[in-house]
């Protein structure tokens, strides 16, 4: 029941407070377009880490350096698979939700967090959609780090507030855009 979006959202509510929408990021693995460089990348490095390691094995080396390539490698292992698992995981444990007053991220990895963006001072809402009607609302303006580093380091400084994978993103856009309107007219 803890992982319902209602059940986690709805004791982060006000008093007058309703929730207007809730939901999830698509759980599982998922590519992103950084993977596009990222994975290239990330099969560089680790490639040259296990070769290095398995060279300094192999050559009899002092334990000192058998031990200094492990971490490169661990690295290199986190960069090829490791990060997707992570980033599924981190996914499967944040919660989005529109009421109607606030913007709600509520991640529950090893703690409660979360984020709250008021409606009324909420500017620069911006929208992705997939060809699947599924996609991104950004809160804010991107930075350029948060585009380089995206998805690995999802709550970073360098990156603005997301519902990030969320189905028929269109219409929870326009949630957010016609609830905004109502509470500047008012």
């Amino acid at each position: 029941m803890a992982d319902l979006p209602d059940a986690v959202l709805l004791a982060e509510l006000g008093p007058n407070e309703r929730l207007l929408w809730s939901g999830k990021p698509r759980g599982g693995i998922r590519f992103r377009g950084q993977d596009l460089l990222a994975i290239p990348f990330s099969l560089m490095w680790c490639g040259f880490t296990i070769f290095w390691e398995t060279g300094v094995v192999m050559s009899g080396a002092p334990f000192f350096f058998r031990l200094w390539g492990i971490p490169f490698v661990a690295v290199g292992l986190y960069l090829v698979l490791g990060r997707f698992f992570v980033d599924a995981f981190v996914r499967s444990k944040t919660f989005y939700g529109v009421t109607n007053e606030r913007v709600l991220i509520v991640m529950t990895v090893f703690s409660r967090r979360m984020r709250s963006l008021d409606l009324r001072t909420l500017s620069d809402v911006s929208v992705s959609q997939r060809g699947d009607e599924s996609g991104t609302i950004t809160f804010g303006s991107p930075q350029p780090f948060g585009q380089i580093f995206g998805p690995w380091f999802s709550n970073n400084r360098y990156s603005p507030p997301v519902f990030d994978m969320v189905e028929n993103v269109k219409n929870v856009y326009e949630l957010i855009v016609s609830t905004q309107k109502k509470l500047l007219a008012a």
